[in-house]
């Protein structure tokens, strides 16, 4: 038996449970991971109250670091002792031990620390699949982020820079924008005292954008496909103010030939292959320094 965090029913943070649970043993290709540490993701909310439906009662959270315990037989480059991270499309890590995919651990450099690995490793390969391969990026092209000083915003903005990309970001409020600024972005607009679409334009002399990051949704859409310059991409990646409107093709056609995409990480990372492309990528970033991770706050399991 473990201690868990379940859902039985969606709905607010009411419905979080600490329970304990039968984990058993790992299959012939899982490990069995002790968690030292467990990342908070938006993704988790929309989990819990069901925009995103998963199957009850669920053990809520998609990343975590820790140290494998045990291995199924049929698993090769791995040592129970070792230390290593992980994120899946799967929740499940909202608790003290957890049978994962012995593909899906990512081995820990020893200049990486657990909490740092926890709080990173899903912001951190959205953040690498976003500027190369959903929308592949290079230096001296001119972006806009939504939510700069958000989890992902804050590493998709010290990323850009070190791949020499201007990043334009919207927060909201002096302290955010200030964060945004520090992380990297060129200029920064709080949205709730402009309106971005019309701040982007001042900022750039009319100049539109080769792309557009948008996680917040339904509240920006629109505008953003008004910042690109024809035949750019809107990557729609989240969803933090809503699901995106219906909206037809010819809002597209009319703006120049837009782009649009609605991504997911786990489609970047669905082979071994792919997955040790992206956390090497997110590994050099960390060791380098290049990369800096802020963690904010740490709670208790049963908090």
């Amino acid at each position: 038996m473990m201690r868990a965090v379940r859902i039985h029913e969606h709905g607010g943070p009411e419905a979080l449970r600490l329970e304990k649970v039968d984990l058993g043993a790992p299959g012939p290709r899982q490990a069995l991971v002790r968690h030292t540490a467990i990342g908070l993701n938006y993704l988790d909310v929309y989990h819990r109250n069901g925009l995103y439906p998963v199957q009850l009662p669920a053990v809520l959270g998609v990343e975590g670091a820790g140290v494998v315990e045990a291995l199924g037989k049929e698993v090769t480059g791995l040592s129970p002792g070792d230390r290593v991270a992980y994120t899946t499309h799967a929740p499940g890590s909202y608790a003290e031990r957890r049978i994962v995919e012995a593909w899906m651990l990512v081995k820990l450099h020893d200049a990486i620390g657990d909490d740092v690995a926890a709080a990173s490793i899903l912001k951190g390969m959205t953040v690498r699949y976003l500027l190369k391969e959903a929308c592949p990026l290079h230096a001296g092209d001119t972006v806009l982020f939504h939510a700069a000083a958000g989890g992902v915003g804050l590493i998709f903005a010290q990323w850009a820079r070190a791949m020499g990309i201007n990043v334009i970001g919207t927060a909201g409020g002096e302290e955010k924008v200030r964060l945004a600024l520090e992380a990297g972005c060129v200029h920064v607009i709080d949205y709730r005292k402009e309106d971005f679409a019309a701040a982007v334009a001042d900022f750039t002399g009319g100049k539109k954008l080769r792309a557009v990051f948008d996680g917040v949704g339904k509240d920006t859409f629109i505008g953003s496909l008004d910042c690109l310059a024809p035949r750019g991409m809107m990557v729609s990646f989240g969803n933090a103010s809503g699901p995106v409107p219906a909206f037809t093709l010819r809002e597209l056609a009319s703006r120049g030939s837009l782009y649009v995409t609605r991504p997911l990480l786990f489609h970047y990372i669905a082979t071994p292959q792919a997955l040790a492309k992206n956390a090497a990528d997110w590994t050099a970033m960390l060791v380098s320094g290049k990369l800096r991770v802020h963690v904010g706050r740490e709670f208790p399991l049963e908090a």
